[in-house]
């Protein structure tokens, strides 16, 4: 079996994570894929970043959704792996990528390649994410039956969610086969501190993640997503549903894969896309064993 790496956030072991930088170190380290964080700007714009704020990969704080695109370019994103950008890669203040700036890199190299999308919950836009990102993909002829798009149809896209509701509502135009549900442990009673403590953003956050277990798990069952996405901790801890799913023909991509004894164990088990910072690393590593 063919195993495929996706660069998570780009390469963000050797570039600060989903920026320009990082993406292209990715293409260029010949990753499978690329994996990117999409949310909504100030001004309806889909852009790459992780997290809601942009505290931690940032010199700056706030809500990515309370910027336009030009005020969030206007920051520093260099700084999570501080690293000297090759001038090939971009300048400092171009690092940070709207969805469509990414997929015209990626097209613009012409290479046959995967993009898996994250769609970050909970969005004070709601459903208007997905239909940005949608949107975004169109404009890239973006096939929803395929998921091939680009100039020459040689990307191939794929919409993941830790939130369920996100997914039935991509399914509505997207087939499911193209679609990813993300999954991950959370302790409910975390969720619950850090409501008390007054932290609502975090909380929020940490509750999708919460319900991405049991309604995830639903959602697979009842066939509404192609592939399956869950850490390796919790593929470890749930070994038996995970080959129970395999042996039923989903894929399996499973994050965040930085060691060599967890690829070779996932491998082992039948896992065909692993999610890693290091997808050249690994892949060498991997080969090795």
């Amino acid at each position: 079996m063919d195993t495929l790496f996706y660069a998570h956030r780009g390469s963000s072991h050797k570039f600060s994570e989903n920026t320009r930088a990082a993406y292209l170190q990715a293409i260029d380290d010949g990753a499978d894929g690329i994996e990117c964080d999409v949310h909504l700007s100030k001004d309806g714009i889909v852009v790459c970043h992780h997290d809601p704020t942009v505290d931690r990969t940032s010199d700056s704080t706030g809500l990515v959704a309370a910027r336009t695109l030009e005020e969030l370019k206007s920051l520093d994103f260099t700084n999570v792996v501080p690293a000297a950008i090759p001038e090939e890669y971009g300048q400092e203040n171009e690092q940070l990528l709207s969805l469509a700036e990414l997929l015209g890199l990626i097209d613009a190299r012409g290479v046959k390649i995967g993009l898996a999308v994250e769609i970050k919950h909970p969005s004070p836009f709601g459903h208007l994410l997905e239909d940005g990102v949608l949107k975004v993909l169109q404009e890239f002829n973006f096939d929803p039956k395929t998921g091939q798009a680009g100039t020459h149809g040689q990307i191939f896209v794929t919409l993941m969610s830790f939130e369920p509701e996100s997914l039935r509502y991509l399914a509505r135009t997207v087939n499911k086969d193209l679609l990813c549900q993300l999954i991950t442990e959370v302790d409910g009673e975390w969720v619950e501190e850090l409501l008390s403590t007054g932290q609502v953003g975090r909380a929020a956050v940490y509750e999708v993640l919460y319900r991405s277990v049991a309604e995830g798990i639903e959602l697979i069952n009842a066939g509404g997503a192609g592939i399956i996405g869950p850490g390796v901790a919790w593929t470890r801890a749930n070994e038996h549903l995970v080959r129970q799913w395999l042996d039923q023909g989903l894929k399996a991509r499973i994050w965040t894969v930085d060691r060599p004894a967890d690829a070779v164990y996932l491998t082992g088990l039948g896992v065909g896309q692993l999610t890693s910072n290091r997808p050249a690393e690994l892949r060498k590593e991997l080969e090795l064993n």
